[in-house]
Formats: structure tokens, C-alpha cells, sequence
């Protein structure tokens, strides 16, 4: 049986936990304490990007503002793509007497455990049940947490590289893979769920009364004495290796931090690297972008969506519990190049799923959702999620394994930044394509090819309606397999002989 595990952790410890002499094989033994730190703070920094979620939801399901209004909050997700040009600042500024990691770590807790009780105490003023809602202080304060949310994430990502045993780096991919979704899903089901008075009165009551089990004004108050309780704690009782007992230590310039991002940029397998990352997504991002919307226009309601996709963080939590330990040796990224075709298959059963669903629901011009159909949406949703948790652990897995620690935060802070920009291109253009892709016609008028919302008003006037002749999505899909299957093929040998250990071909000397 493991021993209980603390938050407290002496120096000594941390010291030995990064000396050379520790085996190869991952062991978590004597490193819990670490490892259930790490995944602390991974969950704390997965709840404002929740957060950011259900925001937009609330002000639609109450029919409070536009959707052009909506399309305001999609600045607030932006500061997570621009976390490399904070990762110099934050490993080359920091006090050595509270700690490289816990220099930035407390201060930027605090700040959004205090943005967060700010905004309990005024979300009634911004966010009224009648009326129209403050929407630029809303995105104001939530483009705020996310901008320290994005510094966090360089903060925790390089503290992981040291935090753990050399020989359990390796295991900071589960905690991101576990940790991150399980604030997601606090952030974002949560203050809708838990403050809906239908879901409420329908699965926790006898009998029904007013309001939610708790308001939106309590969930955030409860969330901010949560930033600023774990904050402390980790203040008063995590102690920092010192950097200076490390062999390797160098501590540079802001400026130099700069240069060392173009150098590290220069290296031949980080340009490589950062090409196979900004296309790895796009054999997915058909099935990814698009499914549900399309089951959606096929009759599938989004509550039955929402649910589904809810029970998928399930998955998320548990499967890097039990495969991390395949995942977390040495060559993580064979793991994914393995996965990497069997996922881009798997894109078909969403195809044959969502061209048959019209006509599985459909009872005589009812829509009557079959048990059998939300037993097959659950499996192709939840094989799915499961291949997808593994190559994203097996990723994050490699990351870890092949950046330099003295300059942990720049290096992960830099390949996240392409994993990111892979998921969100491939995403826009793929929206775009099946748009292009489409081909519709008015079923009273063939010269009428419903392209434009006019097209479509004049077809509906003259009692017709736009029936899809070719639907795009699936020639999307179809065009996105082609091109991951490619991507596989170009880069499958490239990337399975990476040594991630091999610090002559990740480091970077620093005179």
C-alpha cells in the first residue's frame, strides 16, 4: 500500500528527486506527493478555460444576447495562443528565495482567486435574469483569469519537469491529461447544472421547489476561496528545489531567454517537430469540427449531445490512470504513431453513424430516439475520446521527456503552442470546406441553389425548401482521413527514430 500522500515536501527530497542515479524505469513510489500536486494544479488551471465555456451557454439559453454579441467571447481563449512570449519572462524572472516556479505560481493564484471573488459579487449586477447583461465586463474579467491561466500553464508545465523524479517525468502527461479535464468539466457543467432549477428538481428532489442547488454567485465565491486556500497552503508547505545545487544550473536574461527561443526554434527536430504538430490534427478535425453539429441536423437533440459529451470526461479521467504507465516509458511517441491510424479509421464510423440517424429516429415523421442508438452514440463517442486521451498523453508524454529543464517553461510553453494552432486551423478550414462542399437546391426550383441566406428566404416564400444533394461533411471527412493517412506515412519514420533524451539534439548551450 502507497504511503498517504501531502502536500508537504522538504528540499532534501526534491534535490534527490533530480539526481542522475535514480533507474530509468518510471516508479512513482516516494514521488505521490509530487504527482498529486501536479495534478492539483492542472485542474486548477482546467477550470477558467470551463469556465469560458458555460458563460456563453448561460447568456443563450436566456436569450440575452445576439450572436454577434456571442462572437465577442472568442478573444478570451486567445491569450492560450500566445503563451511563448510570456515563457522567456517567466523563466528567466524570478525571486530565488521563494522559488523559480512558486515566484509566479503564488502570485498568479492569488490574482485569480481575487478576480474570482470580484466577479461572484458582481455576476448578479453583469449576468440579471431580466434584462440585457454587462457583456464587456463579463469577457473582461474572464479574458483576465485566462490571461494568468496561460502564464500558470508555463508555470506548472516547466515546475513538472523538475517536480517528479527524473525517472517519473514522464507520468506529468497523466496529470495534465487528468487534471486538465477535471476542472473543464467543474468550470463548465457545473454552473450550469448544479444552478439549473429544472435539472435540479427533476434528479436531486422529491419535490420541486425554486432555484438551484446553488446560485452562480455562490459556485464562482466558492471557486475563488479555492484559488486562494490551495494557494497559501502550497505557500506555507511545498518546499522549491534550489536550482543552484544542479550541475547544469545557468540563469540568463529576459533578452537572452529571447534568443534562446530562436535558438531552440533553429534546431533541425524542433523544426520538424513543430511542422508535424501544426498538421497532426487534420486527419481528425473532419469528426472533430463537425459531428456533432451534424447530429444535431439530424434530429438529435443538444441536451442528448451535451449529455453524451459530459459522460465522456469519464473517460478522460480514467484511462490515463491505467495506460499511463505503458505510455510514460521512454519512446511515448511510438504509442502515438500507433494510435494514429487506428483513430483516423475510426472517423468512419462516425460517417455511417450520422448517414443512417435520420432515418433511426424517425417514427412516422416523430422523432423517437431509440435505446439501441444512444447505446452506439455513447460507444462511437467514447472509443473515440479514448483514442484521443491516449495520443494526447503519449504527446504531452514526449514534450516532457524532450525539453530542457533549466528552461522547462519555454520549451513546453513552445510545443503547446503548435499543438494549439494545430487543433485551431484544421478546425476553421475544415467548418469552411464542408460549407463549400455542400451543394443544395430549392426541391419547387432547380435554379435556385440556396447559397446564400437570400436564396434560401425566396425558396422558403415560394412554399419549397433546400433540400442537400451532396453533403459536404462527408467529402470533408473523407478529404481529412486522406490527408492524416499521408501525414502518417511522411512522418511515421521521421518521428519514431526522435530520441527525446538525447540532450544534444534538445538542449541548448548557454555560455
Amino acid at each position: 500500500m502507497n504511503k498517504p500522500c501531502t502536500i508537504k515536501c522538504g528540499l532534501e527530497e526534491d534535490v534527490a528527486a533530480n539526481k542522475s542515479t535514480v533507474p530509468n524505469t518510471p516508479n512513482l513510489k516516494g514521488d505521490w506527493s509530487n504527482f498529486n500536486l501536479l495534478l492539483l494544479l492542472y485542474v486548477l488551471q482546467g477550470f477558467p478555460i470551463g469556465l469560458s465555456s458555460s458563460l456563453p451557454i448561460i447568456l443563450q439559453s436566456r436569450k440575452m444576447v445576439t450572436y454577434e454579441e456571442q462572437a465577442l467571447f472568442s478573444i478570451v481563449l486567445w491569450p492560450y495562443t500566445l503563451k511563448v512570449l510570456f515563457a522567456p519572462l517567466v523563466d528567466s524572472l524570478y525571486v530565488q528565495r521563494i522559488g523559480r516556479r512558486k515566484s509566479w505560481l503564488l502570485p498568479l493564484q492569488y490574482l485569480v482567486g481575487i478576480i474570482l471573488m470580484y466577479t461572484a459579487n458582481n455576476i448578479d449586477d453583469w449576468l440579471p435574469k431580466t434584462g440585457k447583461p454587462n457583456l464587456t465586463m463579463i469577457v473582461c474579467v474572464i479574458l483576465a483569469i485566462n490571461v494568468l491561466s496561460a502564464i500558470q500553464d508555463i508555470v506548472v508545465d516547466g515546475w513538472s519537469l523538475t517536480m517528479l523524479k527524473k525517472n517519473n517525468v514522464g507520468y506529468a502527461s497523466t496529470c495534465n491529461a487528468t487534471g486538465l479535464p477535471i476542472g473543464m468539466l467543474i468550470g463548465t457543467v457545473c454552473p450550469i447544472l448544479l444552478v439549473s432549477e429544472d435539472f435540479n428538481n427533476k434528479y436531486f428532489r422529491v419535490m420541486p421547489t425554486t432555484g438551484g442547488l446553488m446560485t452562480l454567485q455562490t459556485f464562482i465565491y466558492l471557486w475563488s476561496i479555492i484559488f486562494l486556500l490551495i494557494t497559501t497552503l502550497i505557500g506555507i508547505f511545498k518546499k522549491e528545489k534550489n536550482d543552484k545545487l544542479e550541475l547544469d544550473h545557468v540563469k540568463i536574461s529576459v533578452f537572452q531567454n529571447y534568443k534562446l527561443l530562436w535558438d531552440i526554434l533553429k534546431k533541425p527536430k524542433i523544426k520538424l517537430l513543430a511542422i508535424a504538430l501544426l498538421t497532426a490534427r487534420f486527419g481528425f478535425s473532419g469528426t472533430d469540427a463537425a459531428s456533432n453539429l451534424k447530429l444535431i441536423d439530424a434530429g438529435i437533440s443538444k441536451d442528448d449531445i451535451m449529455i453524451t459529451v459530459t459522460g465522456m470526461y469519464a473517460v478522460k479521467f480514467i484511462m490515463p490512470i491505467f495506460v499511463s504507465k505503458y505510455i510514460s516509458g521512454p519512446k511515448p511517441m511510438d504509442f502515438y504513431l500507433t494510435m494514429t491510424p487506428i483513430r483516423l479509421i475510426w472517423s468512419i464510423t462516425y460517417m455511417v453513424l450520422i448517414y443512417y440517424t435520420p432515418s433511426l429516429i424517425n417514427n412516422n415523421g416523430d422523432i423517437k430516439v431509440p435505446i439501441y442508438y444512444y447505446f452506439s452514440l455513447a460507444s462511437i463517442f467514447a472509443v473515440n475520446e479514448m483514442l484521443s486521451s491516449f495520443m494526447l498523453l503519449a504527446l504531452y508524454a514526449f514534450f516532457c521527456r524532450s525539453s530542457d529543464p533549466r528552461f522547462g517553461g519555454t520549451y513546453m510553453a513552445l510545443y503547446n503552442t503548435f499543438y494549439f494552432l494545430g487543433w485551431l486551423i484544421p478546425n476553421t478550414l475544415v467548418l469552411k470546406m464542408i460549407a463549400l462542399l455542400t451543394f443544395s437546391t430549392c426541391s419547387n426550383d432547380i435554379r435556385n441553389s440556396c447559397l446564400t441566406p437570400d436564396l434560401k428566404s425566396v425558396c422558403a416564400v415560394n412554399g419549397g425548401s433546400c433540400q442537400v444533394f451532396v453533403d459536404g461533411y462527408y467529402m470533408t471527412v473523407i478529404i481529412c482521413m486522406v490527408i492524416g493517412f499521408v501525414w502518417y506515412f511522411l512522418y511515421r519514420n521521421k518521428l519514431r527514430n526522435y530520441k527525446p533524451m538525447s540532450t544534444s539534439e534538445w538542449s541548448i548551450n548557454v555560455s
